[in-house]
């Protein structure tokens, strides 16, 4: 081999391990060269009004009347009411829940903490990751954190707890 196609071929590996990743952990791809068949999501159908009076106001960048909203939709298929998914607050009724959860205290920006220490994480573990092929990574990444479910089992069955009964661990 002559070294000139190895430099090349050195150079091309280095190129390759460089890529920049986007950092998301699951990569699904459809690798087939068509469109994603479940990432099109149709709108519902249009409707006429009454009076072009009953329309709203536009207001750009809001929901548009069209766009499908499978929250409300799914509330109201179960019965409950979609109009309180828009308040954001916690209903009356669930009040005494909500105080019995919170009862060692809360915190109001649990989510944003935890998506920075998430960051954090996924950045540390791929700070040294170089790979020719992209491979899933989450098992890799979040293998430390993960619990061993017979683990937990054993152990509040050492302490006293009563604890449903379980299938054998695979071995």
């Amino acid at each position: 081999m002559k070294l000139s196609h190895l430099v090349l071929m050195l150079g091309m590996t280095g190129l390759v391990a460089c890529t920049t990743s986007d950092r998301t952990l699951h990569q699904m791809r459809n690798n087939r060269g068509t469109p994603e068949e479940f990432a099109i999501v149709p709108n519902k159908p249009l409707e006429m009004p009454q009076s072009f009076a009953e329309l709203p106001v536009p207001t750009p960048g809001s929901a548009n009347r069209t766009d499908q909203t499978p929250r409300a939709d799914a509330v109201a298929a179960l019965g409950g009411n979609p109009a309180l998914l828009a308040t954001g607050e916690v209903p009356g009724r669930d009040a005494a829940l909500v105080n019995r959860a919170s009862r060692y205290g809360r915190d109001g920006s649990i989510r944003t903490q935890l998506a920075v220490e998430d960051a954090e994480i996924r950045r540390s573990k791929s700070r040294f990751n170089w790979k020719l092929f992209k491979d899933d990574e989450y098992n890799k990444v979040y293998r430390d954190q993960t619990l061993s479910p017979y683990g937990a089992l054993n152990a509040y069955r050492s302490a006293g707890a009563r604890t449903p009964s379980a299938p054998p661990a695979a071995e």
